[in-house]
């Protein structure tokens, strides 16, 4: 790590954002939902560093709360897509036979279905809000965690320590939580942090729409879906939350490029 200074880069944006999630209740000079707090839509000041919007409210305020919201969605949507994904892919590997050839196909057919298609769909039925939006883009993930995971525990079934294990009485469940899933660890924590960032963009994604975060909740792309309106005199409502977003997705695939290298062995044989 300490010899790829993008990743480093990355991990200190990470470690400030993650920073300003947990402790903006004590960074943020206004409260995110105070109103008339300085002038709508007012500009830069001393004050108020990123300026304010329709309502009068601290953008900057708005933006460090948007850290806890952002990120609380694209972990809680990654974990949804490791853990039911990694288990799909790992049962269905270890299956072998028809189960494993009928559990690709499948996959396969998931996959080839826009995931953006596939959330807002969960979301229809859900309903808006904050939450369904998370739950729609973790299963819309699934598919593409459990290819990934069947890919990388196929030449481990057929390794002899799972059939060492067989032949000492151990059970299904055993083999795949206690040897499997082990083994697979590495690639897992290698894709998970890959995908947090596009998670983060891609639930940001739907609050733009209007399908995720509702106003008044200082999410980064609800934020962005209210200043779209004013971009054209007040540009600021838009520009800092949006870059808040870069921020976090670009350092968030940095530090998961270098962690494939460092951790996944076929990376490395490439490298």
């Amino acid at each position: 790590m300490l010899g790829a200074p993008g990743a480093v880069a990355g991990a200190v944006v990470i470690v400030v954002i993650l920073g300003l999630a947990v402790l903006a209740p004590y960074l943020a000079p206004y409260d995110w939902n105070a109103t008339s707090q300085c002038r709508r839509l007012a500009p830069m000041t001393a004050e108020h560093w990123f300026g304010c919007d329709l309502f009068g409210r601290d953008i900057f305020s708005r933006v460090i709360y948007g850290a806890r919201f952002s990120l609380a969605m694209g972990l809680s949507t990654v974990a949804i897509s490791l853990l039911f994904g990694s288990l799909l892919g790992i049962v269905i590997a270890y299956a072998g036979g028809w189960t494993d050839r009928i559990g690709a196909r499948v996959i396969d057919a998931m996959l080839c279905f826009p995931s953006i298609i596939l959330a807002i769909l969960i979301v229809a039925v859900l309903g808006v809000g904050l939450l369904n939006a998370a739950l729609a883009v973790g299963i819309s993930g699934i598919p593409r965690f459990a290819r990934i995971t069947r890919a990388a525990a196929l030449p481990l079934v057929a390794r002899d320590f799972v059939e060492a294990a067989r032949s000492v009485g151990a059970g299904h469940g055993r083999i795949v939580l206690r040897h499997l899933l082990p083994n697979l660890a590495p690639i897992l924590i290698v894709i998970a942090t890959l995908d947090l960032g596009g998670a983060v963009l891609f639930t940001a994604t739907l609050s733009f729409l209007g399908l995720g975060a509702q106003p008044p909740t200082p999410e980064w792309g609800a934020m962005l879906d209210a200043g779209r309106e004013y971009v054209r005199y007040a540009p600021w409502t838009m520009i800092f939350p949006g870059l808040a977003l870069f921020l976090t997705v670009m350092a968030v695939n940095l530090v998961g490029d270098r962690l494939s290298l460092i951790l996944d062995p076929r990376q490395r044989d490439r490298s």
